[in-house]
């Protein structure tokens, strides 16, 4: 077998591995992970830390009291969060009364009408009232 002969296989080989090898890297790469999509097929329950978990409006309002005449705390700007506990206050456009307490994105404490978090029922089955 001539040397050019030989020099090309080497060639071929080691594009087929090279090949091989990225693909086979590839297939184990996957999309960053995220808390969880947004509407109404997200995620929405109460995990074992008690907390309720589930999407909400982005750029809702948090109220110091349950109240729209309250002072606004901040603001939910993420579209997924976690909401420690809820209680009754002012009805609101939702057609109930039931608003959640949480974290808000600029880290202040405030409560969230029902009507801008994406439950199914509420109060949300399984979360403490506070």
């Amino acid at each position: 077998m001539s040397t050019k002969l030989n020099l090309n296989l080497t060639k071929k080989l080691a594009v087929a591995l090279a090949a091989t090898a990225l693909t086979a890297g590839l297939a184990g790469v996957t999309a960053p992970a995220t808390a969880a999509p947004a509407g109404p097929a997200a995620e929405c329950g109460v995990r074992s830390d008690g907390k309720l978990y589930c999407g909400n409006r982005a750029g809702a309002k948090g109220y110091e009291h349950r109240s729209y005449a309250s002072a606004v705390r901040g603001r939910m700007n993420t579209t997924f969060s976690w909401f420690q506990c809820w209680g009754r206050g002012d009805s609101h456009p939702g057609g109930n009364n039931i608003w959640y307490w949480t974290k808000l994105d600029n880290g202040q404490w405030g409560n969230m009408p029902a009507v801008d978090v994406h439950t199914s029922v509420d109060p949300a089955p399984g979360l403490r009232e506070c």
